[in-house]
């Protein structure tokens, strides 16, 4: 097959080459079946060390009980599997495939969570022998509408679509559908495709009961003004952070419903959400402000600009993501971020690529998987995240922006 041809624009990056799969071989009438039956078995095992139990294999292999139990036991005598436990079987062998699948990944671009969730995806694709096909939509809709045309070109047998906008997901679903190449979404829905990532409306409530807590037992529940900075490019279903911030905030904070709210565009990098926050501070006077965003670079964009304006003391932030930076901010002494709400994106790998292999043998899989979210505060941040280097990036907030939030606009 041949490459697919670039434009004279920065192509995107294809970690993996394609090979040409291995030809279906006919059956041989001298061939042992039960040997056969053995190494269907043995293929159910994705992993070394993988274990599964007696129901898990039928279920996988779809032969009949007594069959399974007899080749599991024959195959434990063979050393290549090991009772682990009662009706529990371990893989001491290694997977075993007829040809790896090949899996293309829409890299929705380079921050730092974004290359969490890239880093994660290549560890587990690794482990269960995938081959990866690699490109970047760099947060611009007509990259993403591009790569399309690439890895249908490459014939990849299933995308992991995670791209910005909601209004080309429509057109990005229908070309892989044109191709029969099944999609699994991140992030941002796409019609008629199994969906991952964030609950979107429960990551909200979790901000937004944190800086209803918080206002109630540091400020007496007295608020002047509630300010959201919002995202509205990735559509209607990341504003569900915002509803649920907004219904969390009300369940602790019952009065909030008489403060007013500020409603602020939250696109762009740091620079341009910073300029945003400063041009509000310059038109209204600094009050008592909670700040509810949609992401971390907002929050840390609100954080440096009420720094500036001399009125740190005034507002408290809740942030999204629990990015690198946000998470050294939340160790900064005194600092207005009271917490962000983690989406651990170094775990995204374990799952999404089960799930893509799931679909691509055939087995019954759920069409919606959320992540799970936690609210990271200066309280157990370092229990959640130990390993994180401290250094100088404690002091972010003192001098340059941090890095992530030199980076495009993203929905995260």
């Amino acid at each position: 097959m041949k490459s697919p041809s670039h434009s004279t624009k920065t192509p995107p990056v294809i970690t993996q080459a394609h090979s040409t799969p291995v030809p279906s071989r006919r059956s041989d009438r001298n061939e042992s079946q039960t040997v056969l039956r053995a190494c269907e078995v043995l293929k159910v095992f994705r992993s070394l060390g993988e274990e599964l139990s007696l129901a898990e294999v039928i279920e996988r292999t779809h032969l009949p009980k007594t069959t399974s139990f007899r080749l599991l036991r024959t195959l434990i005598h063979g050393g290549l599997l090991e009772r682990a436990s009662s009706g529990v079987y371990r893989n001491r062998f290694g997977p075993v495939t007829a040809h790896p699948f090949r899996i293309g990944f829409a890299a929705q671009g380079d921050s730092d969570f974004c290359r969490a969730v890239l880093q994660s995806v290549e560890t587990a694709a690794a482990r269960e022998h995938v081959h990866l096909i690699t490109v970047n939509n760099r947060y611009s809709a007509r990259e993403a509408l591009r790569n399309v045309d690439i890895l249908i070109e490459e014939r990849v047998d299933l995308v992991l679509e995670y791209q910005t906008y909601e209004r080309v997901a429509p057109a990005i679903a229908s070309k892989f559908l044109e191709a029969n190449t099944p999609v699994i979404a991140i992030e941002i829905p796409h019609p008629g495709c199994p969906y991952f990532g964030a609950n979107n409306y429960r990551a909200g409530l979790i901000g937004g009961k944190a800086l209803g807590r918080w206002a109630r037992e540091n400020w007496d529940g007295k608020v002047d003004q509630l300010v959201l900075l919002e995202l509205p490019i990735a559509g209607s279903l990341l504003e569900l952070r915002i509803t649920g911030l907004v219904d969390g905030l009300r369940a602790e904070l019952p009065s909030i419903v008489n403060v007013p709210i500020v409603h602020l565009n939250g696109r762009g990098d740091f620079e341009t959400v910073l300029e945003v926050i400063r041009q509000y501070l310059r038109r209204a006077p600094a009050r008592r402000t909670l700040v509810g965003t949609v992401n971390d670079v907002c929050a840390l964009a609100a954080l440096r600009a009420f720094e500036e304006a001399g009125a740190s003391e005034r507002c408290a932030v809740v942030g999204q993501n629990a990015i690198r930076e946000t998470r050294n901010e939340l160790r900064r002494p005194g600092t207005r971020l009271i917490g962000t709400v983690a989406y651990f994106p170094e775990r995204y790998g374990d799952a999404i690529i089960p799930l893509a292999l799931g679909m691509l043998q055939k087995k019954s899989v759920p069409f919606t998987v959320f992540v799970k979210h936690q609210l990271i505060t200066p309280r157990n941040v370092d229990l959640v995240y130990p390993l994180d280097e401290h250094g100088d990036a404690r002091l972010s907030f003192n001098g340059a922006a941090p890095r992530s939030a030199a980076t495009a606009a993203a929905a995260r």
